[in-house]
């Protein structure tokens, strides 16, 4: 689209029937004007409607736009908005999981999949003006963030960019490095206030609600109290000064029913209620079950929904359903990743009329669904972040804490946060209620898929490829224009660091080279099949050339993949498989664990891991026809943990069948694989289609 396309038309002053806020207006004059924008807001604040507008201004100019978004059950949340809105022909999806109508005008993408069209398939991009990402401060996420950058850059150069982010210190950086990478403008738009003012408490078990002038006071309270106890000295003094887990959620749980006393006498309600812990996510459902909080006329609604839902998703008779029915009945649900899907898109249902009184849920409620509350509530602010516990990241905190207030309804919104001051500090709870938030960095780190990819376009300058991320930008930033004396040996460090990036690809060509998936300036028929899979690309090839998918008959292969993708838990234990799999799992293994200690020989840090047959007997009773109920009662996998292994086991498997020569006899055991463990809760499309 030319960049005069909006001169001399009017900007709107509303749309939809809504004021437009200055800061949508500014937005909306820069997809008017043919620019591409980011658009940092507080969540709550109103950016979605800027992508909104992105969306009818190309496909009234019979142009198309791609919707990413982090996640798969936003993808899909939004899909069916966006049918509601524009209708079904004009809505398509594609998710890993589900591909519906890939043709139509608005098509909705995991980031991941939206990646994966540009390497492939970049013919299927032609004719789209925009490229929205949802949440696009996940480019620091450290599992996904790269491929956030990989689609920022190698998106084609005619499609615009539309960002939305939370408020974060360095997007006008971030935005900067767009309009260099991409070599078009890109204009930020930055509001920090929120529509409906947010009141932040935290509460003293035993005290209360308190302000933050309150708690520093209690702080240098129990310091005081603590300098007594030190100078009494002895073992009894060290037990009260550090009292043991199990002494800490006891007294966060008697905590949890006063703060929820509190909200349902102050008529604080709706509630979400955040936990880092399904375990706790549950347990405190189950606790406070016993309240009624809904009238006779708002349960008969509640139920009357409820069971039209069960029915829809032919979910009536399952005993888990039954019993979140039960709490429905009483104005209180749960919500974690480790429900079965179809119970956790009930329950966002449920959540979204307006019915539900008191939710206990995970973080990953709070990420992109717009379901505000009333009140959100923290169990504690802290969590464990895949590496050790710490204090929540301050962009999680508003991330979470933005879902209360509720435009058109509330004045204002309510914050609670347990205290817990064994695991946090005062200096912690300031970061938080100061409304400032961490800057968004780079983790940029091209797998090996994306490095053939490249490979196939530039050649031998893809260690060059570094050079436009993210990361190299933000050390460029960093750079002091005259270094002299230890200024100079600084500059040096970071020159070093900067080349980091650089020295992992050349290593990865380097692996590729000795694996030959290259030979000379061409990729190998290895070579081609692996840049077709991304994730888990180098085991899928190397049992493939390795001869061990062809050993394999449809239920060990679906046994192989899971293998593949899955990554157990210390807790986790699950019976063994009935197939010894004998001359397929202890070669592989030895000959992926062999790939890894090349990698470390090779300088990198983080290699691939080998596959993970821990979950082989599940998988196995699944593909050969069990029901969940049976599958699960061999596993101590949670329901939605078992479903997600499998969901991403047919992603794989339905890339490899694409990504392997045609007419290739293993293409009929990768279909038949997919399709025995692509049923029942399992099947995405189906819950798609009966929703």
């Amino acid at each position: 689209m030319p960049n005069d396309q909006g001169k001399g038309k009017a900007l709107p002053t509303t749309f939809r029937g809504l004021t437009l806020f200055p800061f949508q207006r500014k937005a909306l004059d820069a997809i008017f004007s043919g620019r591409s924008v980011v658009v940092a807001a507080p969540t709550g604040a109103g950016k979605t409607l800027v992508a909104d507008f992105a969306i009818e201004q190309a496909l009234s100019q019979d142009r198309r736009v791609v919707y990413t978004s982090p996640i798969k059950a936003l993808s899909n949340q939004k899909y069916r908005d966006f049918r509601e809105e524009y209708g079904e022909e004009a809505v398509g999806l594609m998710t890993g999981d589900v591909t519906l109508q890939p043709d139509a005008p608005l098509l909705i993408m995991t980031t991941e999949i939206f990646r994966n069209t540009i390497f492939e398939d970049p013919a299927r991009l032609h004719g789209f003006d925009f490229v929205i990402f949802d949440e696009v401060h996940y480019i620091d996420d450290r599992d996904r963030g790269t491929v956030w950058e990989e689609a920022i850059i190698y998106a084609p150069p005619h499609i615009r960019i539309v960002g939305l982010s939370a408020t974060v210190p360095n997007v006008a950086q971030f935005a900067a490095w767009i309009e260099q990478v991409r070599e078009l403008p890109v204009d930020v738009i930055i509001e920090e206030e929120r529509p409906v003012p947010l009141t932040h408490k935290i509460w003293i078990p035993g005290r209360g609600p308190r302000g933050l002038d309150e708690v520093k006071r209690y702080f240098i309270e129990i310091g005081k109290l603590s300098d007594r106890r030190r100078n009494r000295g002895g073992k009894h003094h060290r037990q009260e000064r550090r009292p043991n887990r199990r002494t800490v959620a006891r007294t966060l749980e008697r905590a949890g029913d006063d703060l929820v006393d509190h909200l349902t006498k102050r008529d604080l309600l709706p509630a979400i209620y955040f936990c880092f812990s399904r375990r706790d996510v549950e347990s405190l459902a189950r606790r406070h079950a016993s309240r009624d909080l809904l009238t006779l006329d708002k349960r008969d609604q509640m139920l009357a929904l409820f069971d039209d839902l069960a029915t829809r998703y032919e979910v009536t008779d399952r005993e888990e359903t039954q019993f979140l029915r039960s709490m429905a009945a009483r104005g209180v649900l749960f919500h974690h990743a480790g429900m079965l899907p179809i119970d956790k898109e009930i329950v966002e249902r449920l959540f979204n009329s307006g019915l539900v009184r008191l939710l206990f849920a995970t973080e990953t409620f709070a990420l992109g669904v717009n379901m505000p509350a009333r009140t959100v509530c923290f169990h504690a602010l802290s969590k464990y972040n895949g590496i050790a516990f710490g204090p929540l990241l301050a962009r999680e905190y508003w991330q979470m804490a933005g879902r209360a207030g509720r435009q058109g309804i509330d004045t204002k919104g309510w914050v609670f946060a347990l205290l817990d001051e064994t695991s946090i500090t005062f200096d912690n709870l300031s970061w938080f209620h100061s409304g400032r938030s961490e800057s968004v960095q780079s983790r940029f780190n091209l797998n090996y898929s994306g490095v053939l990819n490249l490979f196939r376009r530039i050649g031998e300058e893809v260690p060059a490829a570094w050079q436009r991320s993210f990361a190299r930008f933000l050390h460029q930033a960093k750079k002091p224009q005259r270094p002299q004396g230890k200024k100079g040996k600084s500059r040096r460090g970071r020159d070093e660091r900067e080349g980091v990036g650089s020295r992992i690809i050349r290593a990865r060509l380097d692996i590729l080279r000795e694996y030959h998936y290259i030979e000379g300036k061409e990729l190998t028929r290895k070579g081609l099949l692996c840049a077709h899979v991304n994730g888990y690309e180098v085991p899928v090839t190397e049992a493939y050339e390795g001869g061990w998918i062809f050993r394999c008959d449809a239920v060990e292969v679906a046994m192989l993949f899971a293998a593949m993708v899955y990554e157990s838990r210390p807790s986790d234990a699950s019976s063994a498989p009935k197939r010894r799999l004998k001359g397929i799992r202890v070669p592989f293994e030895n000959h992926m664990a062999a790939f890894a200690e090349r990698e470390r020989s090779k300088g990198i840090r983080d290699p691939l891991r080998g596959p993970d047959f821990g979950i082989a007997g599940p998988v196995e009773r699944w593909a050969e026809g069990e029901t969940i109920e049976e599958v699960l009662t061999h596993t101590s996998l949670a329901a939605g943990d078992f479903v997600r292994v499998l969901r991403m086991t047919i992603q794989l498997l339905r890339q490899t069948a694409h990504a392997v020569p045609k007419g290739d006899p293993c293409i009929p055991v990768l279909h038949d694989a997919r399709h025995r463990i692509d049923r029942d809760v399992v099947d995405a499309r189906r819950q798609l289609e009966l929703g």
